[in-house]
């Protein structure tokens, strides 16, 4: 009969996602994970198959924590109050490893090599626009936002400002909250 593994699968995976988001897919080598993870490579193999398949359970992950952030900030503030908050919270996350969106350093990072992880990541990214959309829709239902606006226009828009601040607040010395700022200024003019 095999033995149960000794480790904690979702601590594994959010310790991977950590180390993937911060140093990328060709940055993190398969002993580095290993080392991280406190997994012989048998151990590894058996638990994850190979570093493609836990990427794939990292990005998933992050998404879906992104998606439960949103849903909260939502839940707190409104449909336009969570697209408002969103961009100051995603850069001041002193917990966060890299400020830039996983996502997106993962699409870049891998598309030029037709990565199938690079799809995966472009899902998850309109996914998460589609999430933008529905949440500027409710702000219009609500009169918040002028309906002659189209929602997935903006949540497009909304969605290159907030990834393009992601990569800025990488610079040193970028003041990423005064551009936080600013983004969800301008969605009180929308």
């Amino acid at each position: 009969m095999p033995r149960k593994p000794s480790y904690d699968r979702e601590d594994l995976i959010r310790r991977a996602r950590d180390m993937f988001w911060k140093q990328g897919w060709a940055g993190t080598s398969l002993k580095n994970l290993e080392s991280t993870l406190h997994l012989k490579p048998g151990s590894f193999y058996a638990a994850f198959g190979s570093k493609d398949a836990l990427y794939q359970l990292a990005l998933d992950q992050y998404a879906a924590d992104s998606t439960a952030t949103l849903a909260a900030l939502e839940h707190s503030h409104g449909p336009l109050g969570a697209l408002q908050a969103l961009p100051r919270h995603v850069i001041e996350n002193e917990t966060a490893p890299a400020r830039a969106c996983m996502l997106a350093k993962t699409l870049l990072e891998l598309s030029p090599h037709g990565h199938p992880l690079a799809d995966h990541a472009n899902g998850h990214l309109t996914r998460m626009e589609h999430r933008f959309a529905d949440l500027f829709g409710k702000a219009q239902a609500k009169g918040q936002i002028d309906t002659s606006h189209d929602p997935r226009g903006l949540a497009r828009r909304y969605q290159s400002d907030l990834l393009g601040l992601r990569i800025s607040a990488e610079r040193p010395n970028y003041d990423a909250a005064a551009t936080a700022l600013e983004i969800a200024q301008s969605l009180s003019q929308v």
